[in-house]
């Protein structure tokens, strides 16, 4: 999960602030908090960062702490959940998570999040820029419960590091005890844990690069020393919000705010697969806002008359707004909603909605760049192959 920026209103600033002055880091609003966008320094910069954060045995460092932890407890909390969002939430196994997405009455998505099943509570964390609006939704719905649910907003005494690349396990291993054995922990699973000895900690294989990872979230007062101890392995690169949003980019994953948002639903946005497989029970038996409009009484989709791409061959990049046309230049048939340079693939890369019949692969279209048509195709993605790590078997 990434965010939009939010207004202007008073900036909050992460425990890290200091630490990121000190590293040259270049600080931005984004989601009502200061945060870096990248790094002043031999290896800063968003291309560098980047890169780094791809290159085998290496590692970077982000500060996600602007977004929303949240630990659901009660008897009924799993039924709970499954009202707010379109996942199988009672499936999960102790440890393991799942992206879902919190759906409104119409079946638009209010915001993107990930929910592990922590035993004794629900973890789940959204996006910092829509957070304390889906927290009014979740009091609104809880209100209409009945059953017995808390929820329990961390606010900022919980701070969240986000460490991706192929050296992630080697660094983050270093500050975990020894009974962690992080080749047995699968993508998408969590646990509470001690780092560099510090009690109240946890850490989910998960992230939002492409590459495998991990968020971990610390006590706020602890948040300085262990981000510290993190980058004194050489492996380790502070890496700011810049590089974030072109490495989700090219992983083909969505920015809500640009590419999701509340009149957009899970079939548009090409994330039904977050419901299930077909004939699986959250397909069949529904039950989440809104899904008499995203699903059919069989389980199977509605249809839509716009769907999520990705879009390369354009010699310029195309930015958000970027105009989108058929193949001959006549007729408008959808628009850009995140694009950008790759920093691997050396060019332009795009996501965006375009008309049902000319979402497939390889279908040629043009795009509106600086008045400019340019020649351009639908693709499949994610734009670089992703390398989520897999238990070996």
């Amino acid at each position: 999960m990434a965010t939009a920026s939010a207004g202007k209103e008073e900036l909050v600033k992460t425990t890290l602030y200091e630490l990121h002055k000190e590293m040259g880091g270049d600080m931005v609003p984004f989601a009502g908090y200061e945060l870096p966008v990248l790094y002043k320094g031999e290896n800063g910069g968003v291309m560098k960062e980047h890169l780094w954060c791809r290159e085998d045995g290496k590692a970077a460092l982000f500060d996600v702490s602007h977004m929303g932890q949240i630990r659901w407890h009660g008897k009924d909390r799993t039924q709970f959940l499954e009202k707010i969002v379109v996942g199988d939430i009672a499936g999960l196994a102790p440890g393991q998570g799942c992206l879902s997405l919190v759906t409104n009455e119409k079946g638009g998505i209010i915001d993107d999040t990930v929910i592990t099943n922590a035993g004794d509570y629900i973890y789940m964390v959204v996006n910092g820029a829509t957070k304390f609006g889906d927290m009014e939704h979740f009091k609104e719905q809880m209100a209409a419960f009945d059953g017995e649910v808390c929820m329990d907003y961390l606010e900022d005494s919980m701070q969240l590091l986000a460490l991706q690349g192929p050296g992630a396990a080697k660094a983050v291993a270093k500050l975990l005890p020894s009974t962690v054995d992080l080749v047995k922990m699968p993508f998408m699973t969590g646990q509470d844990t001690t780092l560099d000895g510090i009690e109240g900690c946890r850490v989910t294989r998960c992230g939002y690069t492409g590459e495998d990872g991990f968020e971990i979230a610390m006590p706020a007062e602890h948040a300085v020393s262990i981000a510290s101890k993190l980058l004194e392995d050489p492996t380790v690169n502070p890496t700011g919000l810049g590089a974030r949003d072109s490495l989700r980019l090219e992983a083909g994953l969505c920015l809500y705010g640009n590419d999701l948002n509340e009149d957009i639903n899970p079939i548009q946005g090409v994330l039904g697969w977050t419901m299930g497989p077909p004939k699986s029970r959250r397909r069949l038996e529904g039950g989440f806002l809104g899904a008499e409009h995203i699903l059919t009484p069989e389980g199977k989709f509605q249809k839509v008359e716009k769907k999520r791409v990705g879009i390369m061959g354009m010699k310029a990049p195309a930015r958000e707004h970027t105009e989108i046309y058929n193949a001959d230049g006549t007729e408008l048939i959808g628009e850009v909603t995140s694009g950008t340079f790759s920093p691997c693939l050396k060019a332009p890369i795009a996501m965006g909605y375009v008309t049902t019949p000319n979402a497939k692969a390889e279908t040629e279209v043009q795009l509106k760049i600086r008045n400019k048509m340019q020649k351009a195709k639908v693709t499949k993605m994610p734009f670089v192959p992703s390398r989520y790590y897999r238990v070996p078997e």
